[in-house]
């Protein structure tokens, strides 16, 4: 099966992704978190450089718990301005912006 290639949009989530991880990693090294979360140092480097912009699940919650982040905000850090999940379901915004979004 052939993945259809990301967006800019995704690869702009991965680079915020990445950035994030990277901040909180702090003075840790990636032999040090890699052992902590248990995702291979390899796979961390590339999540911080962008090179995985879509990670597994799993992989960003382990990562996530070993750096002290909470899942939701990784996901609000790495959304798209304005777009949260919910956002994208049609809640939780504003209903003026709700309105200019729709025309």
């Amino acid at each position: 099966m052939v993945r259809p290639p990301l967006s800019r949009h995704e690869h702009a989530r991965g680079e915020r992704l990445g950035l994030l991880l990277r901040e909180a990693r702090g003075p840790l090294s990636m032999a040090e978190v890699a052992a902590l979360s248990g995702v291979p140092a390899e796979t961390l480097r590339k999540i911080e450089t962008g090179r995985i912009a879509t990670p597994a699940f799993f992989t960003v919650a382990a990562l996530a718990a070993a750096l002290g982040l909470d899942l939701e905000q990784v996901v609000r850090h790495c959304a798209e301005p304005e777009q949260t999940l919910a956002a994208r379901a049609g809640l939780g915004l504003p209903e003026q912006t709700l309105a200019a979004r729709a025309g």
